[in-house]
């Protein structure tokens, strides 16, 4: 693998955590993984379009509950939720 060599101002804490990484262990990624990192981050930075929807006061604490649980906001969660059913 060849070393590639980078000039950047590193502060002594960032010089002690680049100090720390074991290069030899970094592989290239495959075209394909970049392909699909690539879109990832296209669709990431997409616009996103404010919806209004109306649900049951219990259907939003539960949404709001699970969302706590995986420790983010609710609109985020529902968000997710509906990213993986489209």
């Amino acid at each position: 693998m060849t070393k590639i060599k980078h000039n950047f101002n590193l502060t002594t804490e960032e010089q002690a955590m680049h100090n720390t990484v074991d290069w030899n262990s970094m592989r290239p990624i495959s075209e394909k993984e970049i392909a699909r990192l690539k879109q990832i981050a296209k669709n990431t930075n997409a616009k996103n379009k404010t919806i209004t929807v109306r649900v049951s006061e219990r259907n939003l604490m539960r949404l709001k509950a699970a969302a706590a649980r995986e420790g983010i906001p609710y609109q985020t969660f529902v968000s997710s939720l509906i990213q993986k059913h489209t």
